[in-house]
């Protein structure tokens, strides 16, 4: 089994600096279409059993609970004390994956799911299987077991994570997968998203509306 779990902000501080001449009205139905487009990859990939979404805002969860995920909510004190609570309050098994997927890769495709999780399953050993982004960022964290290694995301949290790993003595493997490279930040990154052959249908057609409403 491998529970999912993707951490939301609340709407109001969504996307501000990759988007930031839009009105917050249509910041924040991107976030909720990237979160949909995330969650319907996700119930896609075969092996992923349950689908959590930890967040402070209640459309958020709506629309979460909507689309089929389970919801923890949270007063949110930091991504990674998010995360950690959410590690606990799902109680997953000892030998079940625990993947972490941020709410940014609405490319993500279920077929680098699977291969990410296939790669975890098929080890014995402990470990840390990671989707890097293409800024040295976390795009997608797999555990087996779910409490390996404490959670650090942020800025260049390849290496911390790869650094937690190596010492707490467990097997770290770096998995590159096209459409998890992408994770919408910064403006920079609309480009390569528009450009790249991921999904993401939602969060496609809300940027390309977006684009002819505001052409340069």
């Amino acid at each position: 089994m491998t529970v999912a779990l993707i951490p939301v902000k609340r709407l109001e501080e969504s996307k501000s600096r990759l988007l930031p001449e839009l009105p917050d009205a249509r910041r924040q139905a991107l976030t909720l279409a990237m979160l949909e487009d995330l969650i319907e990859s996700l119930s896609e990939t075969r092996p992923v059993d349950r689908i959590a979404v930890t967040t402070p805002d209640p459309l958020v969860a709506e629309r979460a609970s909507a689309a089929g995920a389970e919801i923890l909510m949270r007063e949110e004190p930091g991504l990674n004390a998010a995360l950690e609570d959410g590690r606990e309050r799902l109680k997953i098994d000892a030998g079940d994956g625990f993947l972490i997927v941020l709410g940014d890769v609405a490319g993500a495709l279920p077929t680098d799911f699977e291969r990410l999780i296939e790669a975890g399953h098929a080890d014995a050993r402990p470990g840390v299987w990671l989707a890097p982004s293409s800024d040295g960022g976390t795009s997608a964290l797999l555990q087996i077991p779910a409490n390996t290694i404490a959670c650090s995301f942020g800025r260049n949290s390849a290496a911390r994570h790869r650094e937690a790993a190596t010492a707490v003595g467990v097997a770290y493997h770096e998995v590159e997968l096209e459409s998890l490279l992408i994770d919408l930040d910064q403006p920079e990154d609309l480009e390569a998203f528009l450009k790249s052959d991921t999904g993401g249908r939602r969060t496609r057609a809300l940027l390309e509306s977006a684009e002819r409403k505001n052409p340069e």
